[in-house]
């Protein structure tokens, strides 16, 4: 009676091992659920994102992004005059946070942007005004699992 005893013992160890083994590589499988791109009222990149099948260590993200921002300046009376002083400035952004999965997922955002107005300036008597923005290139990265998301370009605002 000793054997069967054991046997069943034997399996009831390789079964809890098998479920160990199934929830760990479940967990170690990280990959984006949804990734999506948007342009705030101020011109910003935001990168919403959702990942699934992360452990529960912190995971650390990266964003990067090319960038064209259109700056003009604006007359006393709200008009963009006919002068040339409308400005085309091109940089790469970028952010990154770190987030606590929860259940081994992390729904969040990171934003980046607009690149500055740079050295462009505007005559006495006008200001400064940001006109519109594009993000091309958007990448997204878990740093922490190596996983890459590649949302679409957008533009705005």
């Amino acid at each position: 009676m000793r054997s069967p005893l054991r046997l069943s013992i034997f399996v009831s160890l390789f079964a809890v091992a098998a479920l160990t083994f199934a929830a760990t590589a479940f967990a170690d499988a990280p990959q984006f659920h949804s990734v999506t791109s948007s342009v705030n009222s101020d011109g910003a990149l935001v990168v919403s994102f959702d990942e699934r099948g992360l452990g529960n260590d912190t995971v650390d993200y990266t964003l990067t992004a090319d960038a064209k921002a259109v700056y003009q300046c604006i007359n006393k009376g709200n008009h963009h005059p006919q002068a040339e002083n409308k400005e085309t400035v091109n940089s790469t952004v970028s952010d990154n946070g770190s987030f606590e999965p929860k259940n081994g997922r992390v729904i969040s955002s990171l934003s980046a942007g607009p690149p500055g107005a740079g050295d462009f300036s505007c005559p006495s008597g006008q200001r400064l005004t940001f006109v519109s923005v594009e993000y091309t290139n958007i990448v997204l990265t878990d740093t922490t699992n190596d996983v890459v998301a590649n949302p679409p370009d957008v533009s705005g605002p």
